[in-house]
């Protein structure tokens, strides 16, 4: 499996890469203006739209983008940057297959006058029907065989049936728990403000796609996505502006092999 690391702009450099080239991105952009990431930052409306264009035009019939995304909050109130983006991606030609959230389990800066912010959004855009899902069945099932089932039609009326639970685990909800960083491995502390949880991204990477696929990165940080794209022999693609965390990047990525 390859892997190609890019040190440059992402909208340039999508402009550079095929067509419908792509299987699997999982990515998350900058969060309104919450970090400078060395002084490189240029983020608002006008370049997030090039970034979901360009991410439409490499994306595979049938592909997915990942978009791990959170808002700021400006004088009181929270941007709603990702639900604009969200809804950008369906202007594009997106479907907006599922909206996820990660529960982080922490918090920084707590408020004093609301609840305290422990998630963030995880937008998952297709185009078209989603050619993989592997499921993740990882949530016990309490009772298994045969048991009483019910529902309501559009009047609201009650339905009743049984339904067979045969499966130990059943399929994993779309709330993920996931701590801020985890399992990260690497040559000391890595030097990156966001560092982008592996458990994360191994997941995603094996729902949404399958080995030999090629996985996208266009905000690649400090080399998450290709580490773990890597380790689950999958091709990576990434690009990374700040030669800084591009160093980084290049060291997680560079001697990883596939875990059989």
């Amino acid at each position: 499996m390859s892997a190609t690391i890019i040190h440059g702009d992402c909208i340039e450099e999508m402009d550079n890469m095929p067509k419908e080239s792509i299987d699997l991105t999982v990515t998350s952009p900058p969060y309104d203006n919450l970090r400078t990431y060395e002084g490189s930052l240029q983020w608002h409306e006008g370049i997030w739209k090039q970034v979901i264009e360009g991410l439409y035009r490499v994306t595979k019939k049938g592909g997915v983008v990942v978009w791990v995304v959170g808002d700021a909050t400006i004088k009181g109130s929270e941007t709603g940057t990702s639900f604009k983006q969200a809804l950008y991606g369906i202007k594009c030609g997106f479907n907006l297959h599922d909206t996820m959230i990660w529960n982080k389990g922490s918090f920084t800066n707590p408020s004093s006058n609301r609840c305290h912010q422990v998630f963030e959004y995880m937008f998952v855009l297709s185009r078209g029907k989603p050619d993989t899902f592997n499921e993740i069945l990882d949530r016990k099932n309490k009772y298994l065989g045969r048991r009483g089932a019910s529902g309501r039609d559009k009047d609201g009326n009650r339905k009743t049936g049984f339904s067979e639970v045969t499966r130990e685990y059943g399929q994993r909800f779309n709330i993920w728990n996931q701590s801020i960083g985890g399992n990260i491995s690497y040559k000391g502390k890595i030097n990156h403000p966001a560092i982008f949880p592996e458990n994360l991204a191994h997941d995603h990477i094996k729902s949404w796609s399958n080995e030999g696929d090629t996985v996208f990165d266009p905000f690649l940080g400090s080399g998450t996505t290709g580490k773990i794209a890597r380790q689950l022999n999958r091709n990576f693609i990434g690009i990374e502006k700040v030669e800084k965390y591009f160093d980084i990047a290049q060291e997680r990525i560079k001697d990883v092999q596939p875990q059989l």
